[in-house]
């Protein structure tokens, strides 16, 4: 007896799971619908940059010696001229010295063969020395002259050098780095050694961005940009692309251009050498209606693909312009050229089954994308499957034997 209404029970289990499945599995998928809508968009290109001044000079030493005195330090502000560093002038200042006193000898010569040639000038004139002395004593005057010029340009030449022991700011500005401390020594060979790094104008200064070269054609001087900085991750910064560089740089295959973006820093937060997240934008749309990427990826379970992939993410065309790209980077058709062509799903209201409307795309951000013809604000376009349609079970399944046969204890 105990037997029989275990068997009973099964089948009766069976049954109903059976009656389950079938009924779902004839059910009428759902769909998942988002409205058309209109407003403001905008697509950007995206690009990591490095924040450098505007005019970054080097100050460095011509001549070698080792730090007597240092007048500036990292962040001093300095003017153009000021004294930031001495070298020790002991060495160079003998040698001026020594100059001065070949220079003296020298003119001494000059003036003892300028009394020569004149005393033979006078004796030639009486006949009293022949033509010959006077053309030596001539040719010694030339040549203590020359003399004289050498000592002067070797004196000058030492004074210069003195000169250049004394280090000075060649612009106004801010330090940005020292590379020298007081008694190290400086030695100036075929490079001259960095002291110090000043920047002119840290409240002007410039992001140095690499582009990649399918997103070059889309940027153009003054545009507008926006990034962010890690230092402020919830503050927006804004800048104009100064310069579109042609040098370009490749590294591993990958070509990037140059972007200069020209920034604003009023406030100083911005620092030489932060990284900047620049979103150039490349083209603005105040009232554009536009539509969710995912509608375009969208195709019904009749167009599915046979490998099975999701109908909500496989899509059986091209995607379009840019809606993969992170951050819309590049995405959509360029300013002025042509215009992409897709077909998105629209179910009307009280259909069962949404119906293909060819549409004529614009710019996209990354997540939508400008619809130019084809659809209107309000319609409602298909994203994707609000479930999936379940499979029909295998004659061997039964939900509360686990398809084993053999009832769950």
């Amino acid at each position: 007896m105990k037997t029989i209404l275990v068997l009973l029970f099964l089948a009766a289990a069976g049954g109903g799971g059976w009656w389950f499945f079938s009924k779902n599995s004839d059910k009428a998928p759902e769909y998942q619908t988002v409205a058309v809508s209109e407003g403001a968009m905008s697509q950007v290109v995206t690009a990591t940059g490095t924040l450098n001044p505007v005019v970054n000079v080097t100050v460095g030493s011509q001549i070698s010696g080792y730090i007597q005195e240092l007048h500036a330090d990292f962040n001093s502000a300095v003017k153009a001229g000021q004294v930031v560093a001495r070298l020790d002038p002991a060495t160079y200042l003998a040698t001026v010295h020594q100059m001065e006193g070949d220079l003296a000898q020298a003119q001494a010569a000059f003036e003892l063969s300028k009394l020569t040639a004149k005393r033979k000038k006078e004796l030639v004139a009486q006949n009293a020395a022949p033509q010959a002395d006077l053309d030596s004593a001539f040719a010694a005057l030339n040549q203590a002259q020359a003399t004289v010029q050498i000592k002067e340009a070797n004196l000058e030449r030492a004074r210069v050098d003195l000169e250049r022991c004394t280090i000075r700011s060649p612009i106004d500005g801010t330090v940005i780095s020292r590379s020298v401390d007081v008694g190290q020594t400086v030695a100036a060979s075929l490079n001259a050694p960095v002291l110090f790094l000043i920047a002119n104008d840290l409240t002007k200064m410039q992001i140095d961005s690499n582009v990649a070269e399918a997103d070059i054609g889309a940027v153009e001087d003054k545009q507008e940009v926006e990034f962010t900085v890690d230092a402020f991750p919830y503050q927006t910064f804004r800048g104009t692309v100064a310069q579109v560089r042609n040098a370009a740089t490749t590294v591993q295959n990958v070509v990037t251009y140059n972007v200069v973006v020209s920034v604003d820093n009023p406030e100083l937060k911005l620092k030489p050498g932060m990284t900047a997240n620049v979103s150039v934008i490349v083209a603005r749309r105040d009232n554009a209606v536009k539509i969710p990427n995912a509608a375009l990826r969208f195709r019904p379970p009749e167009e599915t693909p046979a490998n099975g992939a999701p109908a909500s993410t496989a899509g059986s065309g091209p995607r379009p312009p840019g809606a993969e790209r992170p951050g819309g980077g590049g995405g959509g058709a360029r300013p002025g050229g042509p215009r992409g062509e897709r077909k998105v799903y629209v179910l009307a209201p009280g259909a069962a089954k949404p119906e293909p409307v060819a549409v004529k795309l614009g710019i996209n951000d990354g997540l939508t994308t400008e619809v130019l013809e084809g659809l209107k604000t309000g319609d409602a376009v298909v994203t994707g499957l609000k479930a999936p349609i379940a499979a029909r079970p295998a004659s061997s399944s039964n939900p509360l034997t686990g398809g084993s046969g053999m009832p769950r204890r």
